[in-house]
């Protein structure tokens, strides 16, 4: 394993089910546990090494859930402590064969907390690799699962199969395709979605001809989800018009609608207690309903979308990541608490889900290096008219603690704008804004002076306009210092001088056209480096003005650590190379960082600098790199101390599975296992005949005395201690001597930190039970 690891940080996927105050959902390779009220995640169980594909609450236990993963193994943990309690490994790979059938696993009972399940037995072919086209039947007694346009039972305990077909194309031109399927929990009775938007009550299905069915009908496209509640009392569906609708089953007629949920519904599930309902969404939502009234709670993880048209940004005064989110927004998301924090409205204009509708949508953004300013454009091209494209400059405001629109420029070029970057503000300098455009300028944008406009709110406009010999310019960047600007027209880069705008020199290179311009940083300031479409890498030499060397390499994205002298270059096969200007040996390489290629990338400052001593994780210190795949997951690198410290945080417990799990169980189970170990047999007997301890004193008389005629809080404080405390006398002729030997020099003494020293897991079992109890009482 190298010693960077990558992580994904994807908030969560579309999976997440209800349990009464908590809220489980997949999230790439963990599974979160969210809080109903207050949406906070409250623990992150890690533990799998690839993408979690289910989640399951333990029957037998609701305290305990079950995950599945494409690595090949179940786990079992307890949820609300975050623990690990078993690992069960199919020796079949459970990633290959859910694929293509659905199988039953043996679950062995061990108390070894790996456990290798090697019993499987077929029990449908050809299913479908959607979870929700796949459900259980009343009380277990038979599985239903729908693909295409058949649809599957299986009786368990006949061990036979019935099979239904629908036609591709009802009367009405419509599409039958079954898209998920849902089984009455008291009832022999099946629901299943469509595509087009109906849904289908099945009754009778241990029949093959005297099988019956109802037809519901609300929904204008495919129904993406079903799900009862726990009495069946009510049937839920959900689609793209992100409307949640509740039927009343054998009441079909009578419906309850809650709209507005934001966006296309993909998954249902219902508290066992039925008193919340939660629905997940298309743009990596989960929603919290209380019983189809109105909406609780909303957990939102990085927002998704088609596609990011925007780099990846970030914040300078909340270090959080900029990108595109909703249409016609930015989402301005948390890496350190792994949660948006809001959307700003770049367009400002309703969004109308229609296709083919082409509407605003933001492509660019960049923030000054204080985070004073953001720069956005948004454009629209429709059929019969030309791009329309606004410059908009927001100025953040310290007392709604957001951006607020300052200026907008309609039509700032004559075509579409292919890059911008902010100029560093200094004691002479004002800020200013470069844009480079398809029509062969760029321009520099300048904010007005508040003392010669004697006005409150300055506003931006144009200083300058550039061009090279009707080049199309496609990329521009300033110097760390701005002392410079570097504009790329084609095959030739131009360095400018922003403050008299007098051309300084030009570079060029092998044939190619420029697709980035990035300087270096600190002690590498003197160089330039770019990449070209003719798959080469190149570095200038600013000083002699001259190329200092060039590497055949098809770069896809180039950027700098904004810290250090560190480069990245991403490969077009998302092959990741870590590099100095200026010296000639990578710092770090990965041939293949994901699946398919890598479209976005930023270095974020860490708020820590971390003190790896690895040569190859010291380019980690200052900054974190993220970037964002195809698939649109945004990933990240950690070095080996930072999964190592994850790893000790993180509770494993190996427990019998025929225990009852209390958590008196989990605090001394351990404990007690170890000290019967190492009793001999007669000490063994003589420990099962020791009596239970009696009821203290003390504390029956503090429960038995009316509340109104009790003494003081700190009179009953010092009563409680002292029950609490162990008579050396007692210690030395009772058997439990044998068991605690350092407590008696621990009292005597005085000194705590004595236990420490012999025996720690003593005093942290002490110090577990009482303190607690302590700082009750004394409050």
């Amino acid at each position: 394993m190298i010693s960077e690891g990558l992580k994904t940080v994807r908030a969560n996927d579309a999976a997440g089910f209800c349990c009464c105050r908590f809220l489980l959902c997949a999230s790439g390779e963990c599974v979160k546990v969210f809080s109903t009220s207050t949406e906070e995640c409250i623990h992150d169980l890690q533990g799998h090494t690839d993408l979690v594909t289910g989640v399951l609450l333990r029957p037998s236990n609701h305290l305990q859930v079950y995950s599945c993963s494409i690595d090949g193994t179940v786990r079992l943990w307890d949820f609300t402590d975050g623990i690990l309690i078993k690992v069960r490994v199919d020796s079949g790979c459970l990633s290959s064969v859910f694929l293509f059938q659905l199988v039953a696993v043996h679950l062995p009972q061990s108390g070894d907390q790996l456990v290798e399940s090697r019993e499987l037995s077929a029990v449908l072919s050809n299913v479908s690799s959607n979870p929700a086209d796949i459900a259980f039947g009343r009380g277990g007694e038979y599985i239903a699962s729908a693909k295409g346009l058949q649809l599957k039972v299986f009786f368990f305990k006949k061990q036979k199969s019935y099979e239904f077909s629908l036609k591709e194309d009802n009367k009405k031109g419509g599409l039958n395709t079954f898209t998920c399927v849902a089984c009455h929990p008291k009832d022999d009775c099946i629901a299943t979605g469509h595509g087009d938007g109906k849904i289908r009550l099945w009754r009778n299905f241990n029949h093959k001809k005297e099988y019956t069915y109802s037809t519901l009908h609300w929904h204008h496209n495919a129904v993406s989800s079903l799900c009862f509640t726990p009495e069946g009392t009510n049937l839920l569906s959900g689609g793209v018009e992100s409307v949640l609708v509740q039927w009343r089953y054998n009441q079909e007629s009578q419906r309850d609608f809650l709209p507005r949920l934001g966006a296309a519904i993909t998954h249902i599930a219902v508290s066992p207690d039925g008193a919340l309902f939660c629905t997940s969404h298309s743009d990596n939502k989960i929603t919290i309903i209380q019983s189809c009234v109105k909406v609780s709670a909303v957990i939102q993880g990085l927002v998704k979308g088609e596609s990011v048209q925007t780099d990846l940004i970030v914040d300078p005064r909340s270090k959080a990541l900029v990108l595109n989110g909703k249409p016609g927004h930015l989402q301005f998301y948390s890496l350190q608490r792994d949660k948006l924090l809001y959307n700003l409205d770049i367009v400002q204009q309703e969004y109308i889900h229609e296709l083919g509708l082409e509407q605003f949508e933001v492509v660019k953004a960049a923030f000054d290096a204080s985070g004073t300013w953001l720069a956005t454009v948004e454009e629209r091209k429709q059929k019969s008219a030309e791009l329309e494209v606004n410059l908009k400059l927001w100025a953040f405001d310290e007392q709604t603690q957001s951006f607020v629109l300052n200026t907008t420029i309609s039509a700032p070029h004559e075509a579409r704008i292919t890059a911008m970057c902010f100029r560093q503000a200094t004691d002479s300098q004002t800020t200013m804004l470069v844009s480079t455009s398809k029509d062969g300028h760029f321009k520099a944008w300048h904010l007005g002076d508040i003392s010669k406009k004697q006005v409150m709110c300055p506003s931006w406009s144009c200083d300058f306009v550039g061009t090279y010999h009707g080049l199309v310019p496609e990329c521009c960047c300033f110097s760390a210092d701005s002392s410079l600007l570097a504009v790329s027209f084609q095959e030739v880069v131009t360095v400018w001088s922003p403050t008299s705008w007098e051309l300084l020199t030009t570079l060029s290179q092998p044939p190619g056209a420029i697709r980035d311009l990035c300087f270096g940083r600190l002690s590498c300031s003197k160089y330039l480096l770019g990449t070209t479409a003719k798959n080469l890498l190149c570095c200038w030499n600013l000083l002699t003005c001259s190329l200092e060397w060039s590497t055949s390499m098809d770069i896809s994205l180039l950027l700098a650590d904004p810290l250090s002298e560190n480069m990245a270059a991403f490969c077009c096969q998302a092959g990741l190379f870590v590099f100095k200007p200026s010296e000639p040996r990578p710092l770090f390489s990965h041939k293949a960082v994901c699946s398919g290629t890598v479209t976005r990338a930023v270095f974020a400052p860490r708020e820590k600098m971390l003190d790896s001593c690895e040569e190859n994780s010291q380019w980690l210190n200052r900054s974190q790199l993220h970037f964002l795949t195809q698939y649109m997951d945004l990933m990240t690198f950690t070095t080996k101390a930072e999964d190592d410290r994850l790893m000790a945080s993180s509770k494993q417990l190996v427990i019998d599975d025929s225990v009852a799990m209390t958590p008196f169980y989990l605090l001394l189970g351990k404990h007690r296992h170890q000290q019967q170990e190492n009793q001999d047999p007669m000490s063994s007997l003589s420990a099962e005949r020791t009596p239970l301890p009696q009821s203290s004193v003390a504390i029956k008389e503090l429960l038995q005395t009316p509340a109104h005629v009790l003494p003081s809080t700190s009179f009953l404080c010092s009563m409680f201690v002292q029950s609490l405390l162990i008579s050396v006398t007692d210690l030395r002729s009772n058997h439990s001597e044998r068991h605690y030997p350092q407590m008696e020099k621990t009292w005597n003494s005085g000194n705590q930190q004595h236990l420490f020293q012999e025996n720690p897991d003593d005093h942290q079992m002490i110090c577990r039970l009482h303190l607690p109890q302590l700082r009750s009482i004394c409050t």
